[in-house]
């Protein structure tokens, strides 16, 4: 049996090199995709994986990565106002093998069905971070709205992880997962960000989560623990 072949859009930052760290653990035969100023931070995996430098949203790089892949694993930054994660994600849609499993990461602000419930408090901090992402032109929040509405309407064997606030520490586990934001289960909202990584790569073998968008929190929250308990 041929080894998995997983491309990663996105392995140089902190939620990507825990996922290249899964996926080899997992004997994954695996690609990355990073700025070219950001590859030294891979320079840990150089003779273990395969690193493509450039954009992520650049399509020949996106195709030329992504090309014999079973998965992609993509993290949806909104970098800059220049459609940056709607770009990588069509990229993604365009060029990852037919029968590719294809995973996002994105914010609790992501919804599929507009059933989400979100704090006052949320809504507020989310509007703000738009504005003077926008004003300052350093990030576009809305972009990854966008990019999150073509996914949904691909055929596509997507999923489109949708992470609450996140924190650094060991591994508690795989995180438990809700479809709607405000559902008691998440209200801890906090997950640990290797953990969030490891939700990443187990989706690739998850076929039930297939043209699905989790809202995810940690397994050991006290949200997540009043859940599983009651």
């Amino acid at each position: 049996m041929s080894k998995k072949k997983v491309c990663i859009v996105g392995a140089s930052g902190k939620l990507g090199q825990y996922m290249v760290r899964h996926c080899l653990s997992r004997c994954y035969e695996v690609v990355g995709v990073c700025r070219e100023r950001s590859v030294d931070k891979l320079e840990v995996f150089k003779d273990r994986m395969t690193i493509v430098p450039g954009a992520t949203n650049d399509r020949s790089v996106i195709q030329q990565a992504v090309s014999g892949c079973d998965g992609v694993l993509t993290v949806l930054v909104p970098w800059g106002v220049r459609q940056y994660s709607s770009g990588t994600a069509q990229a993604v849609l365009d060029y990852a093998a037919p029968d590719a499993r294809i995973v996002f990461s994105c914010g609790w602000h992501i919804t599929r069905d507009g059933h989400d419930l979100y704090s006052p408090s949320f809504k507020r901090i989310t509007k703000i971070a738009a504005w003077l992402g926008r004003l300052l032109g350093a990030v576009e929040i809305d972009d990854q709205v966008e990019a999150c509405r073509r996914i949904f309407a691909s055929d596509r064997r997507w999923t489109v992880v949708r992470g609450s606030d996140l924190e650094e520490g060991e591994s508690q586990g795989l995180p438990v997962w809700s479809r709607h934001v405000g559902d008691p289960i998440l209200a801890s909202n906090m997950t640990r960000r290797v953990d969030f990584a490891l939700f990443m790569v187990a989706a690739l073998e998850d076929d039930g989560l297939v043209h699905e968008a989790p809202a995810i929190v940690g397994c050991r929250t006290a949200s997540a623990l009043a859940f599983l308990h009651s």
